[in-house]
């Protein structure tokens, strides 16, 4: 269970999914911590500006102003903030991109609260080993890395992520819908 500290603490759910976005504040507020939602840009900053949370949980993708443009506004209007960003769309590049835009840590969906509520602690980055020169990502997983970069670089906007690609709209919608190709680990004889 969380610390008791955190019972003092303010935290804005912001997701376009609402019915997620209450979920997930209803969690908070039974481990004491008070919620607040929003569920786009606009009404994100209204409400930390109208509240000043002390923590928020910041959606990645959203309609309009994504999750990386919030993440550097709320860090510009209290820089004490502690951010968590919380995608289903995880990539290196995008985790990369919000941890320098300030977000304390970047958690994929589905995480539990009381998950939310440890990155939230976390002060130093975590240091991730790089893989050996002799075990070689698979070209899916290169593929999805470089879809999340060009989808990050155009700030969500598929069409435009797709016309930089090369690649018909709805091609990238699917591959992007499949989510991150997961590789398990051969078995040992």
């Amino acid at each position: 269970m969380p610390e008791a500290e955190d019972s003092h603490s303010t935290v804005l759910v912001v997701d376009d999914d609402k019915l997620f976005c209450a979920a997930l504040a209803g969690s908070l507020r039974r481990r004491g911590c008070a919620s607040i939602v929003a569920h786009n840009f606009e009404d994100a900053m209204a409400e930390a500006e109208a509240w000043a949370p002390d923590r928020a949980v910041v959606d990645l993708r959203m309609p309009g102003r994504g999750g990386l443009e919030l993440v550097a506004a709320l860090r510009r209007l209290d820089p004490t903030m502690a951010i968590v960003v919380l995608t289903g769309f995880g990539s290196i590049a995008s985790a990369i991109e919000a941890i320098k835009l300030g977000a304390t840590y970047y958690l994929t969906k589905p995480a539990e609260p009381d998950e939310i509520l440890r990155a939230f602690e976390r002060v130093e980055p975590t240091i991730v080993e790089p893989p050996s020169p002799h075990a070689a990502k698979p070209l899916d997983e290169l593929e999805w890395e470089h879809l999340q970069q060009v989808l990050t670089d155009c700030n969500g906007n598929v069409s435009e992520a797709a016309r930089r690609l090369g690649m018909h709209r709805r091609s990238l919608q699917r591959k992007l819908a499949r989510g991150r190709p997961s590789h398990e680990p051969p078995d040992a004889p």
